[in-house]
Formats: structure tokens, C-alpha cells, sequence
């Protein structure tokens, strides 16, 4: 997964994994060094992933050994903590950072996957006008446009080459 645009990260008032020792506290749940260096390795750069890529980064590091079903239980905390958000992506699960983050929305390529990330002022005013109509409080969406990027639609348009057949 890969994303075009930066996004600026927005001023906290703790860190996640700060946010998220405090959640597994509220729930009565076990604040364990796997959850911890799980949480850490997620927010050490902002990209989107899913479960499986998540398994095998975390099977790459030395000195850290942990479970897929911590892995998955993990990332369910998390987004129950509201630290990431996950959305579903031609069947799959694919996960983002939600806190510290501005709102945005997704370009996503049926061809290839590539994510590209927008933010969108519009947008933001088309929704506020909407739900002001209905008298509805908005306090979050989420957009996700699915098409082509420009190098997968560069490659359906190219001639066919004789090689193409081999």
C-alpha cells in the first residue's frame, strides 16, 4: 500500500502508545510487552497495511516474537482505542492511523491497490451543508473512490506488442 500525499500530523495530547496503555487500563486488560512493541513498530511511520503484511514486517524484527493472534487481537484493540481506523478493501482489511491525523479521504486503484490519501476543503463543506439539512452532527466519513491511477490506466492503453503473446 502506498500513499501520494503527506499528511501533517495534528498535536496530541498523548502519544498512542500512551492512549492505548490507557485504554487496555479501562477495559481491565493486560498491558504485555507484545501489545506495546506492536503499537510502536504501527505508529513508527504512517503507512496503510493489512494483517498479513503486519505479520511478516513484525516476523523480519530480531527480538520480537509474536503471535498472529496477538497480532490480529491487537489490531482490533486498536481500533477500538480509536488509534487506527481499518477499512475494507476488495474483501480485505487494510488499517490506517486515525489518531493524530487530519481528515482525509482515499483514491483507491482496482488494478494495482495503490491508496492515495486527499484532503479535500469541498468535500468537508458539502458534508457540514448535508448534515446541516438533516440536523445531523457529523463526527467522522470516510470516502474511499475506487478507479484507475495513471500508471495502471497508462499500461491498459499502450499498444499490444508482439511480446505480449510469449
Amino acid at each position: 500500500m502506498s500513499s501520494d500525499f503527506a499528511l501533517e500530523s495534528i498535536e496530541v495530547s498523548s502519544s498512542p502508545r500512551e492512549r492505548f496503555v490507557e485504554y487496555l487500563q479501562s477495559k481491565g486488560k493486560r498491558v504485555t510487552p507484545q501489545r506495546l512493541q506492536l503499537v510502536e513498530h504501527i505508529f513508527e511511520g504512517h503507512d496503510h497495511f493489512d494483517a498479513d503484511g503486519l505479520i511478516d514486517e513484525v516476523a523480519r524484527l530480531k527480538g520480537k516474537r509474536i503471535s498472529r493472534a496477538t497480532i490480529y487481537r491487537t489490531l482490533d484493540e486498536l481500533v477500538d482505542a480509536g488509534l487506527l481506523i481499518a477499512m475494507s478493501l476488495r474483501g480485505r482489511r487494510v488499517y490506517e492511523h486515525d489518531y493524530g491525523y487530519p481528515q482525509h479521504d482515499h483514491l483507491h486503484c482496482k488494478h494495482c491497490d495503490k491508496l492515495i490519501e486527499f484532503h479535500s476543503e469541498e468535500l468537508q463543506n458539502i458534508r457540514e451543508a448535508v448534515a446541516r439539512e438533516h440536523g445531523f452532527r457529523v463526527t467522522s466519513h470516510r470516502l474511499i473512490i475506487t478507479g484507475v491511477c495513471t500508471d495502471c490506466g497508462r499500461k491498459q492503453n499502450r499498444q499490444q506488442s508482439p511480446l505480449d503473446l510469449v
